[in-house]
């Protein structure tokens, strides 16, 4: 199975944080993309976001220099994703709209194309019922900034078909990045570790017993994070996060995962992360 990045077309279904994440990571490998969104105006402010993370990629030395971009493509139909070789699911993780988009997608596309989710906490295996071919699924959870972090978690379904999971190393081969494979969970592994730490962290933070700075500088300084849990939560979006949560909380009955007050006074007041200029940290929107 070859490698070539032109033997690739992909499509990425979601133009947020990690659709324009995955978006910028293939079209700087030099694989074409059609990005596929619900508005003109959500596509032209992706377009924007996609030339500012490849500029920022370019400058930390994360994409090869022997080749040229892929050419990146924006639609508001699912229709244009009939001719991709690979179909990427990046809408938010709710149930319903992932139900929606992947029963469509899976109706637009030739049998062979493989359809990953970038799911954060759903399971595939739950998924696997609104698609018209299981085997041609498999969860691939990029890390976010996709075009920055080289390693993947890769789940496979029960469904999940060798030939899938074969082209999804290929793919991945071709986008630079690295795979573990993982059963098929709540949270899998990255999320079930990580989105009750940042849940509790917040707690700490309403509770009075440290500021989101301190939280943040114990867990860097003693554990050796890169980034603290909250810095982390702004990073992905708090609103992402309480909606993974929720996931978690209703699929395993975590107390840890029932997203705490403070979280959801955030969203609610419109304070979402770096997406918003404001989180647990205020951030410059032009940056």
């Amino acid at each position: 199975m070859s490698t070539d990045r032109t033997d690739h077309r992909l499509a990425i279904v979601g133009a947020g944080v990690m659709g324009t994440n995955i978006a910028a990571l293939a079209v700087g490998h030099g694989v074409p993309v059609v990005l596929v969104d619900i508005a003109d105006d959500v596509l032209a402010a992706a377009r924007k976001t996609i030339s500012r993370k490849l500029r920022h990629a370019q400058l930390m030395g994360s994409l090869p220099t022997d080749r040229p971009q892929g050419e990146l493509v924006t639609s508001r139909s699912l229709r244009d994703v009939a001719d991709a070789t690979t179909v990427i699911e990046a809408v938010p993780e709710l149930s319903a709209t992932k139900a929606e988009v992947l029963t469509e997608v899976s109706r637009t596309v030739r049998p062979g194309t493989v359809l990953i989710s970038n799911t954060s906490c759903i399971p595939v295996d739950e998924m696997a019922a609104w698609v018209a071919r299981p085997d041609e699924l498999v969860g691939v959870h990029f890390m976010n900034p996709a075009y920055l972090i080289t390693m993947v978690e890769i789940i496979r379904g029960s469904g999940t078909s060798d030939p899938t999971m074969e082209a999804v190393t290929v793919l991945l081969t071709a986008l630079g990045r690295k795979g573990l494979v993982v059963r098929d969970a709540p949270g899998f592994v990255i999320n079930r570790l990580l989105h009750p730490l940042i849940n509790s962290a917040a707690m700490l933070v309403a509770d009075g017993v440290a500021s989101v700075e301190v939280v943040d500088g114990l867990l860097e300084g003693c554990l050796g994070h890169s980034t603290g849990p909250l810095r982390t939560a702004d990073l992905i979006g708090i609103d992402n996060l309480v909606d993974s949560l929720n996931v978690l909380y209703e699929r395993t009955g975590d107390e840890r995962c029932r997203p705490c007050d403070l979280m959801l006074e955030k969203v609610k007041e419109g304070s979402l992360g770096r997406k918003s200029g404001r989180g647990f940290y205020d951030y410059d929107r032009g940056v």
